[in-house]
Formats: structure tokens, sequence, C-alpha cells
């Protein structure tokens, strides 16, 4: 078996380290190296090969940009490559789609290439693209759309208000309360509606009537029958759902690697 593959990213270094484990393979054919998106583009139509490993974050074109010209459903088998991005390493889990956190060593490359060669394998469908890449593109896109600005009534008139300046937001029938540091705003959504167009990596869902800026959050301690009371930097308690303590605590953990204190 032989897999025409390619290696696309915007960093040499990096271009240098996929291409000398790929030669360790004799199933692969390194089939070319680009180092933006345009050059990426004119390959994959021009080679038509098995595999590609494609990083995202490319200037000018991005790695998703690519997807988006050619095609999600003619994209060949890929191997997505990323700087640590949680969302977009959720994404990539959801739909079973191969990816490479940067930096990798050679034990995790070596099994990301595995599973791409199983699937080749097994699928059978090579350059028949993978559906799960369209599912992946769809919800990295996603995040272009949440809201940066919420408008609400104050009076008679309409204002704005940042996301980032919401403290925690309150379900109450199909009303929901914007909970800043000195203030509250009523507007009239569903709080599952409003959930669908916040960003996950910012805000998350506590309990059935609570969403918090994840931001905001001074601390959080064990309260009873598994639940936990997360402490706002206002001061104001919230109880956690069980329920909802794995998936938070990962967020929490994420953005505490992410952003300096």
């Amino acid at each position: 078996m032989s897999i025409v593959t390619l290696v696309v990213d915007d960093e040499p270094i990096a271009r240098h380290a996929v291409l000398r484990l790929l030669r360790e393979d004799p199933d692969i054919e390194p089939a070319g190296e680009y180092g933006d998106g345009a050059s990426a583009v004119r390959a994959i139509r021009e080679r038509s090969p098995d595999l590609v490993f494609l990083d995202i974050q490319m200037p000018a074109m991005t790695g998703l940009d690519v997807v988006a010209a050619i095609g999600a459903e003619r994209m060949p088998a890929t191997v997505f490559v990323t700087a640590y991005e949680q969302y977009a390493v959720r994404a990539f889990e959801a739909n079973a789609v191969d990816y490479l956190v940067k930096p990798f060593g050679r034990d995790r490359f070596m099994e990301t290439l595995r599973r791409a060669k199983a699937r080749l394998g097994a699928g059978g469908n090579r350059n028949q693209g993978d559906p799960a890449i369209k599912q992946v593109l769809d919800a990295l896109r996603r995040r272009e759309d949440y809201l940066e600005r919420l408008p609400v009534r104050v009076d008679e008139r309409v204002t704005f208000v940042d996301v980032d300046d919401i403290v925690w937001i309150k379900a109450n029938r199909n009303i929901v309360e914007i909970h800043l540091a000195d203030r509250v705003h009523e507007v009239r959504e569903t709080m599952t509606a409003l959930a669908e167009r916040l960003d996950p990596r910012r805000f998350a869902r506590v309990h059935r009537s609570a969403i918090i800026n994840v931001r905001r959050v001074q601390s959080i301690h064990p309260w009873f029958n598994g639940h936990h009371v997360v402490t706002m930097d206002t001061g104001q308690k919230l109880r956690m759902s069980r329920y909802q303590q794995e998936a938070f605590m990962q967020l929490v953990s994420t953005r505490t690697k992410k952003e300096p204190s």
C-alpha cells in the first residue's frame, strides 16, 4: 500500500519534523511540502493525495480555508495540526477526526499515523472525502457567530452589553436575567436559545437555570450529594449541578492553562 501524502504548514521546522517521521513508514510516499494555503489548494487539486497533514493556523489562508476551497466532501484523509486550542480539539474528538497538537512527540505522531492508515485501509474510499471533516469545519466556523455584544432594552432605548461584562445569567421562564457586576437586565429569550449563541469556551451552564462567565469565577467549593458551589468575583454564590461538574472543571482547567492570571 502506497499512501501519497502532502504536508502543509507555514513553519518550516514543523514541516520537516512531519516529513522526517513520515519517511520512517515504508507505506508512505511523501509527495510534497507546502508553506501556505494557496499552494496547498493547488497541490491537492493537481496531485489528488491520499493523506494530508494540514496546519490550521496559517496566515492569509488557514487550514480551514483550504478545506472550504477544496470542499469538505472532496478532501482526502486529513490530519489537522494545531497549536493547543481546546475548542478545536473537542471538535476533532467529537467527530473522530485525526489531529496533532503542537508540539507533538514521535509516539503521538505514530499513533495518529496508524489511525489514519487504518481508516484509509478499512474504508477504501480514498479521495472521496470524509463527512466528519465537514462536521468539524461547521463546528469550528460556528465560533465566528457567537455573541460579542448583547442588545438589552433600557427604558425606551436599546443599549449593548459586552458579553465579557456578564457575570452570570439566570433563567426565569421565557425571560433571562443578565447579571452584571452592578445591575441586572432582562432579555425576552429562553435560556436554551441564548446558550447556543454564547461561546462555550467562555460560558458554562452549571445548572439548568444558570449560565456563568468562566472568566468571572473566583472559587469552587464542594457542597453535598455531589454538588458544588461556585463563587463569582462579585461574591454571588451559585449551585452547580453534579451532572455539569466534570465538563465545567475541564473547561476551567483549560482556561487556567491558557490565560495568564
